[in-house]
């Protein structure tokens, strides 16, 4: 088999942390072992503590590394901090108070920033030619509204177009906190806090239901996919004019 190049979404945390140690020991078997594992970390502007991942995937690596039983078969692993900011802001940010009176008054903040995470995701990836994007989202977190059926069903499609597979591997496997911190500890890896970056809409309180949540990214998805398209082309005047500015 051709081994290829996989991205992780990576926070930092006990999930993205799984996944890349089930990519680096190949002991996955929709995953395998990879030829390059691209730790895709996301900037939304407002998180704090930044040295937190960074130091946890640092740590993680040496410990991983020396599991994989030849240099050959180590896959390399690298770093990666991207900003979607900008494009968080014209999702949600710039014209929130336009926008939750169409979606039944509900808080979409966490939607929108998952959104633009993979949208910079699909990006980074078409331009380094990694064919799959892989997520930690699990089934004990599906209070979460994006890290529910009906969002990552969405973002399959929108990768698809792109001819990018996003994969969520571990979303029924980790059904409770004990499995992954099981798996973590079995690694000589840390399983507990400390590894995200503390952002300021963590924990914010939603009751969002799927129509709402679906709603919502139906009518983003073809904007998404225009900048995306934009973006790629190089036509960076046309990218900002999809999500103009909210305060002009």
């Amino acid at each position: 088999m051709v081994k290829q190049d996989v991205a992780i979404l990576f926070s930092g945390g006990r999930d993205s942390l799984a996944l890349y140690a089930l990519s680096m020991s190949g002991s996955h078997e929709e995953i395998g072992r990879p030829r390059k594992i691209h730790l895709l970390h996301m900037l939304n502007g407002m998180a704090r503590f930044p040295d937190f991942p960074r130091q946890r995937f640092e740590i993680s690596r040496t410990i991983l590394e020396g599991q994989v039983p030849s240099v050959s078969e180590c896959p390399e692993s690298t770093y990666m901090e991207l900003d979607m900011g900008r494009l968080f802001q014209g999702l949600w940010l710039d014209t929130y108070e336009v926008l939750m009176p169409r979606f039944g008054g509900k808080n979409l903040v966490c939607v929108a920033c998952k959104l633009a995470m993979h949208a910079r995701a699909i990006i980074y990836c078409v331009r380094h030619y990694v064919p799959l994007i892989l997520t930690g989202y699990a089934s004990r977190q599906s209070r979460y509204p994006e890290q529910t059926p009906v969002f990552m069903e969405r973002i399959r499609d929108l990768s698809h177009r792109f001819g990018i597979t996003s994969g969520f591997p571990v979303y029924d496997t980790f059904s409770s906190e004990e499995i992954t911190r099981h798996l973590l500890e079995d690694y000589g890896l840390p399983s507990s806090g400390g590894g995200e970056r503390k952002c300021m809409f963590c924990q914010t309180l939603t009751t969002a239901a799927q129509e709402h949540i679906a709603s919502y990214i139906d009518e983003m998805i073809p904007r998404i996919e225009e900048y995306i398209n934009f973006t790629l082309s190089g036509n960076i005047r046309a990218a900002c004019e999809v999500f103009p500015l909210g305060n002009k």
